[in-house]
């Protein structure tokens, strides 16, 4: 029985342990608030954590013109809070507040000495942190700056995640740039050679090409699902069929299971264009593509094979590389923004060699935090 006291003691781990553990937890609760930026949302979801993490009897955040969010006793104390931060955001450094610079009426009230720290991201300062308590501690005051380190980290990491975002849009914006002049010439002058000898057939081209383009010129979502992509993939197909004829050969297997699969837009279509693009315009021979979604456990797989001229490896690794000056319709464009999306494990592969056709292979997670339609 002794024996087992001691193991849960053991166990368990010593105060100190204990109360690191306890500002590790607070810590993680109040980080994905603060993974959105600085706003009065991001700050009143953050701040009972950041109090429970230093302990004080009331907590402040601002930025530039008010607070953001304040918690604990003394608010009343708001007005004088913004003036104490204006000071520290001018200064640029952690000053500490004492009693005559906090008048206050209230009895009992525990907001009598604060420490304003800044919050600094790229070397602009943003807002503050202020925690209040009765009396001075250097400890207090030493907290407070490790706090606000903390969360201008948090903070700095917000505005890298928008920045991606916007690079992500223009990325977009710049393959759909890419994608149209190549397409639309070719496709409208396929419609126009049926618009006399099969008016019909001119009609469906014409309604499939204006799906086509509404689904790759929409101005909303940064993802789709795999259904919606292969659906539009199959519309710019029956374009292509309809301009080369017998000379393009489709295969299309697709495990229903992935269908539903969070995909970002705009990331297999591109492939399937290169592969008639480059793979079969130039070929003698008929060109066979085949397209295959697979189900793999907790991945989709989405493969796109080509029979045409094959490409030179050294030039594809350039492609994934961002090399724009290689006429590769988004290669790297698709595999920076599946990296981005799901992690470095998730670029593309591709086999390749000239005259041996092309394979690229796409793997995505079913399931991934933040991927949603």
């Amino acid at each position: 029985m002794r024996t087992g006291r001691l193991w849960r003691r053991a166990h368990l781990g010593s105060e100190a342990d204990r109360a690191a553990f306890r500002a590790l937890h607070q810590a993680s609760l109040a980080a994905p608030a603060l993974r959105e930026g600085l706003t009065a949302s991001s700050a009143e979801r953050a701040i009972r954590h950041l109090r429970n993490l230093l302990g004080t009897p009331a907590l402040a955040l601002t930025d530039g013109e008010s607070v953001l969010a304040w918690d604990g006793a003394g608010s009343h104390h708001a007005e004088q809070a913004v003036a104490h931060g204006l000071a520290a955001i001018r200064r640029g450094s952690t000053r500490t507040v004492d009693r005559a610079q906090l008048p206050c009426a209230a009895t009992g009230c525990p907001v009598r000495t604060g420490v304003v720290s800044p919050l600094v991201v790229e070397d602009r300062v943003l807002g503050t942190v202020q925690a209040f308590s009765p009396s001075p501690t250097a400890g207090l005051v030493r907290a407070t700056e490790e706090v606000a380190q903390w969360v201008s980290g948090q903070l700095e990491l917000a505005e890298l995640d928008a920045h991606r975002n916007r690079m992500i849009e223009a990325e977009v914006r710049a393959l759909r740039a890419q994608i149209s002049p190549h397409f639309v010439y070719n496709s409208l002058n396929a419609i126009a050679s049926f618009v006399r000898t099969d008016p019909d057939r001119a009609r469906e081209l014409l309604l499939e090409f204006a799906d086509f383009t509404r689904y790759s010129f929409r101005r909303h979502g940064e993802f789709t699902t795999l259904a919606e992509e292969l659906r539009s993939i199959e519309r710019y197909l029956l374009l292509e069929q309809a301009r080369f004829g017998d000379r393009l050969q489709v295969s299309l297997s697709i495990a229903p299971e992935v269908l539903p699969v969070v995909v970002p837009f705009l990331c297999i279509q591109p492939l399937v264009e290169n592969a008639v693009r480059h793979g079969l315009e130039g070929a003698e021979q008929t060109g066979l593509l085949r397209i295959q979604a697979l189900d793999r456990g907790h991945e989709a797989v989405i493969e796109v094979e080509d029979n045409g001229v094959g490409e030179d490896p050294d030039k594809v690794r350039r492609a994934l590389a961002g090399d724009a000056s290689l006429d590769s319709v988004g290669l790297g464009n698709v595999d920076a923004r599946l990296r981005a999306t799901f992690g470095d494990d998730y670029g593309l592969v591709v086999e390749t060699a000239p005259g041996a056709g092309t394979k690229v292979v796409v793997r995505v997670p079913k399931f991934a935090p933040g991927v949603s339609v």
